[in-house]
């Protein structure tokens, strides 16, 4: 098993609406703001190459939205990152054999999508790979409430339902995935997040998603202003936090302009915080 750190294009968006109630004085010692208020995010992407397969772990934001779209949520390149990664590694869109969604919004899904073209529609890149998402993800995206509706892409799921190619998930298992990887779950940013683990030489890695989206958001109280039930989700955060700390485990980061891993650890005043940083796994 190979592990490839993948940038699916980067964005700034403000630092106030990423770390909700938290004030600025606080937030910008860890990530500091531009004269817009904004600060520095990846939308990365994990590739684990096995033996027989590819298997992709989200697909950033992607190149879909229109220039004016792509300026207002801070879209920093035009051109299909995820892509250009892949190539980099001698790999194609039709080489990848699955992809994990976490969740659809589109900051997590959008490069599922080819590259905005004025006049045509966008549609799947990965014409081979099955789409694997949660039931209750699922049901978000197609019904969407008016809070986070903005947040997802109107076409996209009649897109993957018409591929024939999509699994949604109920339990903590996929058949097409198999046993080395299982999902945990959480509902403080959005309803049925999967949270995918899977088992490496270096020990469990959970691929955190919005739940922690970086090394700042490890610290309990610190939640985004775009998280559904913000107490509910520092609970959830406390319980995957003490299960790795306890089992030598790292958390993948998706939205960190630094750092795309590192081991969870407890000191003895019970504070989390991630140790042995890499910015590639």
């Amino acid at each position: 098993m190979k592990l490839h750190a993948l940038l699916g294009n980067s964005q700034k968006l403000d630092g106030g609406a990423m770390f909700g109630n938290a004030p600025k004085a606080l937030w910008e010692r860890w990530l500091p703001s531009d004269d817009q208020n904004r600060i520095d995010l990846n939308c990365r992407c994990l590739l684990v190459q096995e033996a027989d397969r590819n298997i992709l772990f989200e697909t950033g934001v992607g190149a879909f939205l229109p220039p004016d779209l792509r300026e207002r949520y801070g879209v920093q390149e035009a051109q299909h990152c995820l892509l250009d990664a892949l190539a980099d590694l001698g790999l194609g869109a039709d080489d990848i054999d699955i992809v994990v969604l976490s969740h659809l919004h589109f900051d997590h899904a959008g490069g599922l999508l080819s590259a905005w073209q004025e006049g045509k529609t966008p549609q799947l890149v990965f014409k081979n790979a099955w789409f694997i998402v949660g039931e209750q993800a699922w049901q978000r995206a197609i019904q969407p409430h008016p809070r986070d509706k903005a947040s997802f892409i109107p076409e996209l799921p009649a897109l993957l339902e018409a591929s024939g190619r999509l699994e949604r998930i109920n339990g903590t298992r996929s058949k097409r995935l198999g046993d080395a990887y299982r999902f945990h779950y959480s509902d403080g940013h959005t309803p049925g997040m999967l949270l995918t683990e899977l088992q490496t030489d270096d020990g469990p890695l959970v691929f955190a998603a919005d739940l922690i989206p970086g090394k700042a958001w490890v610290h309990l109280p610190i939640t985004m202003g775009y998280d559904r039930f913000p107490e509910a989700l520092i609970d959830e955060k406390r319980r995957l936090l003490s299960d790795l700390a306890r089992r030598n485990g790292r958390l993948f980061f998706t939205h960190d302009p630094n750092i795309a891993a590192g081991r969870v650890v407890k000191d003895e005043k019970g504070k989390f915080s991630v140790a042995d940083e890499t910015v590639a796994v």
